[in-house]
């Protein structure tokens, strides 16, 4: 079936029913029926409904097949008890199904080929991303790719919009960007996402936006602390700066792209994170320097308000205002703690960047103070080794050749971290290292 043909699914399905007789029985008899598994048990498909044969309509139980109701043999104990009390009597019924009765996973195994057992894939998984239900069909899919849009429509409330990759993350635009086709609904890409407690609203034809890096995001989130400072060189539309944002860590954002500089500006508002997010639109090498050095040349601080709690019933007396408590101040400190690279295709290419970054600076860290050079957090792509071990080696060997330096693995402040597989053979790793002082102070 390549057009769907929704009739195809009305099935009628010859069963038995428990009809209760007295309705104040009906939570007591469904509570022993379901207990031995005699009821249908389908989730789609009431299990109480109205005995249509009964003067006045009766509530009836649906049973599960292989009970007859006219061969007490293949009725349970506890049906047998039930008739016989006259509590419930046993009746033929057709279970009439319709398309809406069918699940998504029912309908496509229904209506695809079988295809050979190396070449199968669930067809049904998708990310979703707003309202958009975003496949990546592979090509044997292709000539139903309209009908599997229309059922994935059908099935899934929360979509609008189902569309299909045509093509490969980045690889006609340097914004991350990919092109589409729209499978089903209408051709609409602008969402709404939320994501560790704050909104993003974007064009996802215009940015890039990965629901499959949400857990990646929330762990290098968790290892930011409060009044820190973190230089997100590859922000996107704001999914590490927000959040970090709302966590009151200084957050200096960068994104090549207009339109995702446009969304995150857009987020910081939405958000109330602009007294600790700041945006930029620029090359992100350019950016790494000179956001390092505003920093160091900035004087930035945040007056954090506290309340004194008031008990409810002197509150409700009162007619002034809550009392301010004498509030905190966060002071932003002259130095990154953090440096965020997220775009695995080429973030290792701009570690160049990092050379006598902090030239001339060398007394403001350890060991003339107790502030560390900061942390470098850098994605890449990678073919996946047979040991991890061997991944360990493969990415240090490709950020110690775009930073000039050599990164060992297996050593303090140095992290390979296995994110996701792209394909069979290639994944995402961040590398987290902290910067060496021979990049760090080159003149």
């Amino acid at each position: 079936m390549r057009v769907l043909d929704r009739s195809f699914f009305q099935k009628i399905i010859p069963i038995a029913a428990a009809t209760v007789f007295d309705d104040r029985n009906i939570s007591a008899v469904r509570g022993q029926i379901q207990c031995e598994g005699s009821s249908l048990g389908v989730s789609s498909i009431k299990s109480i409904v109205v005995d249509e044969t009964v003067p006045g309509g009766r509530k009836c139980m649906l049973l599960r097949p292989g009970i007859v109701a006219v061969d007490p043999k293949t009725w349970s104990p506890t049906i047998a008890e039930l008739v016989e009390k006259k509590l419930v009597g046993l009746r033929p019924y057709d279970l009439k199904l319709t398309y809406d009765d069918w699940s998504m996973h029912n309908i496509l195994d229904a209506t695809l080929p079988e295809f050979e057992e190396d070449e199968k894939e669930t067809p049904a998984g998708f990310a979703l991303v707003g309202h958009v239900a975003h496949l990546n069909l592979r090509e044997q899919y292709l000539p139903y790719k309209h009908l599997i849009g229309q059922v994935l429509l059908d099935k899934n409330p929360t979509v609008r919009t189902v569309i299909n990759k045509t093509e490969d993350v980045g690889s006609t635009s340097p914004y991350r960007t990919f092109r589409y086709e729209v499978l089903a609904g209408p051709d609409d890409m602008d969402v709404t996402v939320s994501f560790s407690d704050c909104d993003f609203s974007f064009n996802f034809a215009k940015v890039y936006w990965n629901p499959r890096l949400n857990t990646e995001h929330e762990r290098l989130i968790s290892r930011f602390r409060e009044g820190e400072a973190v230089c997100d060189v590859m922000a996107g539309v704001g999914p590490f700066a927000v959040p970090s944002g709302k966590k009151r860590v200084f957050v200096a954002a960068n994104d090549l792209n207009p339109d995702s500089a446009e969304s995150l500006n857009y987020a910081i508002k939405k958000n109330r994170v602009g007294e600790f997010v700041t945006a930029d639109c620029m090359d992100g090498r350019e950016f790494i320097r000179r956001a390092t050095k505003e920093l160091a040349g900035r004087d930035t601080t945040v007056a954090i308000p506290q309340r004194t709690k008031t008990p409810r019933q002197r509150r409700r007396r009162s007619k002034s205002p809550p009392r301010k408590a004498p509030g905190r101040v966060l002071k932003a400190p002259k130095t990154f703690q953090h440096y965020v690279m997220n775009l695995p295709a080429s973030a290792v290419e701009f570690l160049d960047a990092f050379k006598g970054t902090y030239a001339g600076r060398s007394k403001e860290f350890t060991p003339y103070t107790a502030t560390k050079l900061p942390m470098i957090h850098v994605y890449c792509f990678s073919e996946e080794k047979e040991t991890e071990e061997g991944n360990q080696v493969a990415v240090c060997e490709l950020v110690s050749k775009h930073l000039g330096h050599r990164i060992l693995p297996n050593t303090p402040d140095t992290e390979i971290h296995f994110v996701r597989k792209v394909s069979p053979k290639k994944c995402i790793f961040c590398a987290s290292f902290r910067l060496p002082p021979e990049i760090a102070f080159a003149e």
